[in-house]
């Protein structure tokens, strides 16, 4: 078994974890999650520590994934994902219409994006992004479809781009 499946997962205090025969379901204060059992994979609850168990003579190869989704799970209903995405460029702004966000990116029209069920979208400045959620893979989704409508070019940097992301900028050509 990997050093990752090996590892235990502690259950925070409010997080129910539910072990069905066909799928796993993670319910906490924030919402509920599930994924299906991975081939040879088991999972065992004990006093508030959750860990995996392979199957005899199972091929191990997926115990640390079911690991790693598995904490992933756990840390999403209990305390939350973010992504922050920021705005490079003249006249690049953001700004919040209800649940739609209105993208300002040097287009000839404005960008605007419905936010998704269990997502929650917020501008803290005209430049910046903040995407919250439980669903780690959502919230990431949501941060790179943002991110598609202008990704930074690599001669100015002006786009968006993910809170300290290092964009290497190319050498302009020499006349």
């Amino acid at each position: 078994m990997s050093r990752v499946a090996k590892k235990s997962i502690s259950l925070p205090k409010g997080v129910e974890l539910n072990v069905a025969a066909d799928n796993i379901s993670v319910k906490g204060p924030k919402g509920t999650l599930s994924m299906h059992h991975l081939p040879g994979v088991s999972v065992v609850v004990d006093n508030g520590v959750a860990s995996i168990a392979m199957a005899e003579g199972a091929d191990d190869k997926f115990g640390g994934t079911a690991r790693a989704l598995l904490a992933n799970m756990v840390k999403g209903v209990s305390e939350g994902y973010e992504r922050k995405l920021e705005l490079v460029g003249v006249g690049y702004r953001v700004a919040m219409q209800g649940k739609s966000l209105n993208l300002s990116l040097g287009f000839s029209h404005p960008v605007v994006f419905e936010a998704p069920e269990g997502i929650s979208i917020e501008t803290p400045t005209q430049t910046e992004v903040l995407i919250k959620g439980f669903d780690k893979q959502r919230v990431g989704q949501v941060a790179a479809k943002i991110r598609a409508f202008r990704p930074p070019e690599p001669y100015k940097g002006k786009g968006v781009r993910y809170a300290g992301e290092k964009i290497t900028l190319k050498e302009a050509k020499k006349a």
